[in-house]
């Protein structure tokens, strides 16, 4: 009898087994339900959603102080050397790039506009200050002020040069200097952590919040709520068509067969579209490398810095999902808002791209640093599976891309294609895939 009890996993154990994009996609069907059977009245499970808001607010300035230092402290000044720097400049100008599709298709499509929320989620208009102004104030004056206050650009410049700061005193040759900055580094390492596991809590509650908000605004606007979601998803699916459209132009300026990349990469991006993962398609990724030719001085880093830092995808997805916030809200983005959220998105990749929910999280951030009201959110949330899909299998195409042009650029780092494929496809046969 006490074997079988112990054997017999409790309610909120199988809760945490089920898989979040489940519990979403559930949350989000019976919110609409409810909406429609109960009408205004739902609006009394509002503080539910709520707190889910302020959580998601909550944990965006300890994620983009930690997340970014540890980032750029963990990146050796002495190793990069030219692999790196390439690398590196491909993943943030693409992404800068993926940023403003999003945008200007968001722009152009204007997902969210004639929706209106209840409770009041309007944004108060005000007269947005000068861009000279808002670069001046990205170098903060007082970093405790700038938590407080959540200004994200200022925070995100202290995380990027104490970063640099911290992977300099790590490699310096004063043993007591390194000493103090690996100390420093596993103290910042730990913070990270600690906001993980808070995020992965936040997460498993999202469901509840999700349900809430989704409740209230069909409840109050009945059906209209669905149309600005699809077209949401629609932007955010063009964006990705006019990015892989990108890679073609970039791979081939750089003379790469356009139609052998695609063959040996539709495998991981099929596995990455189905597994919403960049890091567990990595071992398919490294085989899809390997048959186009490309050695592992440039695969074994291009790959996995890019299942971490490269998130074209979340740029797109990013971008569109602000505008439809700006748009639910009522709110004409500036060029100072446009551009600020650019800023977050490209930097915020450094730091949180291997964050559960990082998608997510990078949009509350882009739209904390936009002023904008933070309650459609939740409405995204409630499709963010869907689009997480699209936007990792973009993400894993991207990495392929960057590591085929990386390797085109560097001497004896690219084999024959036709060779290469042979040798990795015999290899695969009679060994496990490399991981």
């Amino acid at each position: 009898m006490t074997e079988t009890s112990s054997q017999k996993p409790s309610l909120w154990r199988r809760y945490l087994g089920i898989s979040l994009i489940w519990k979403l996609a559930v949350a989000l069907v019976l919110g609409v339900v409810a909406g429609l059977i109960f009408g205004p009245d739902i609006a009394v499970i509002q503080p539910l959603g709520d707190i889910f808001l302020r959580l998601l607010t909550m944990l965006v300035m300890p994620l983009v102080l930690f997340t970014l230092m540890a980032g750029i402290a963990s990146v050796s000044p002495k190793t990069i050397g030219r692999i790196g720097g390439k690398t590196v400049a491909f993943y943030l100008i693409t992404t800068a790039f993926a940023m403003t599709v999003g945008i200007a298709l968001a722009l152009l499509i204007s997902p969210g506009v004639g929706l209106d929320l209840p409770g009041g989620t309007e944004a108060e208009e005000r007269e947005a200050p000068p861009l000279a102004e808002v670069l001046t104030n990205i170098v903060p004056d007082n970093i405790f002020g700038a938590l407080s206050e959540g200004q994200v650009l200022s925070v995100m410049f202290f995380a990027l040069v104490a970063g640099v700061a911290l992977s300099f005193m790590v490699d310096s040759d004063d043993e007591r200097l390194a000493g103090m900055g690996a100390d420093l580094r596993r103290l910042v390492d730990s913070a990270v952590e600690l906001v993980f596991i808070l995020i992965r809590g936040v997460l498993q509650y999202s469901p509840i919040g999700v349900f809430a908000l989704i409740a209230v605004v069909v409840g109050e606007t009945g059906t209209d709520a669905l149309l600005p979601l699809l077209a949401l998803t629609g932007t955010v699916y063009g964006g990705i068509l006019v990015q892989i459209l990108v890679y073609v132009g970039i791979l081939a300026l750089f003379r790469a067969s356009i139609g052998q990349f695609f063959r040996e990469v539709r495998e991981p991006m099929l596995t990455a579209f189905v597994t919403r993962s960049s890091g567990g398609t990595l071992p398919v990724s490294i085989q899809a490398a390997e048959r186009l030719g490309v050695r592992k001085g440039v695969y074994s880093f291009t790959l996995p810095l890019g299942s971490n830092v490269n998130m074209d995808g979340t740029a797109i997805y990013v971008g569109a999902a602000t505008v439809f916030v700006a748009n639910v809200t009522g709110t004409d983005l500036s060029l100072t808002q446009i551009v600020t959220v650019a800023a977050v998105g490209v930097l915020a990749s450094i730091g949180t791209a291997g964050v559960p929910g990082a998608g997510l999280i990078m949009l509350t951030m882009a739209v904390t640093a936009a002023g904008l009201p933070m309650a459609p959110v939740a409405l995204v949330a409630g499709i963010d599976a869907i689009l997480d899909m699209g936007r990792t299998m973009l993400n894993v195409t991207g990495d392929l891309t960057c590591t085929r042009v990386v390797a085109k650029t560097e001497p004896g780092m690219l084999a024959e294609p036709e060779a290469a494929a042979d040798t990795a496809r015999s290899d695969g046969a009679d060994s496990p895939p490399q991981t």
